[in-house]
C-alpha cells in the first residue's frame, strides 16, 4: 500500500455538481410534488371514510330499530344497504366535486387558479 495522493477523478463530484446547477427548481418541484400527493392522499382517506361511515351509520341504526320494533335481523340488513348506498352517493360527490367544500372537483379548480396566476 502507498500512500499517494488520489487524483480528483471527474466524476467523483458530478453529483454535486449536478444538485448545484439544479438548485432552487428542483427544490420547488418536490415540494409541489409532496403537497399534490397529501392532497390526493387526503381524499383517499376521506372516500374510504365516507363509504365505511355510511354502512357502519344505516348498519347501526337497522340494528337499533329491529331492537325497538323486535324484527332482527330485517332492519338492519335494509338499512345496511341504506347506508352503502348513501355512502356511495358520499363517495360520488366528493370524487366528482359537488360537494364544494371539499373534494376532487374543488382541488381541480384550485390548480387550475393557481396554474392561471402564474
Amino acid at each position: 500500500m502507498t500512500d499517494e495522493p488520489k487524483e480528483p477523478r471527474p466524476l467523483d463530484d458530478l453529483g454535486a455538481r449536478l444538485r448545484k446547477a439544479r438548485g432552487p427548481q428542483e427544490s420547488e418541484a418536490r415540494r409541489e410534488t409532496s403537497r399534490s400527493g397529501s392532497a390526493g392522499m387526503g381524499l383517499g382517506f376521506r372516500i374510504a371514510t365516507e363509504l365505511v361511515a355510511g354502512i357502519a351509520v344505516g348498519t347501526l341504526i337497522g340494528y337499533a330499530l329491529d331492537g325497538w320494533f323486535g324484527t332482527r335481523p330485517f332492519l338492519m340488513v335494509v338499512f345496511l344497504f341504506l347506508g352503502a348506498a348513501a355512502g356511495t352517493m358520499n363517495v360520488y360527490r366528493a370524487a366528482k366535486g359537488l360537494d364544494d367544500s371539499v373534494g376532487l372537483g374543488e382541488a381541480q379548480r384550485r390548480k387550475e387558479r393557481d396554474t392561471n396566476d402564474s
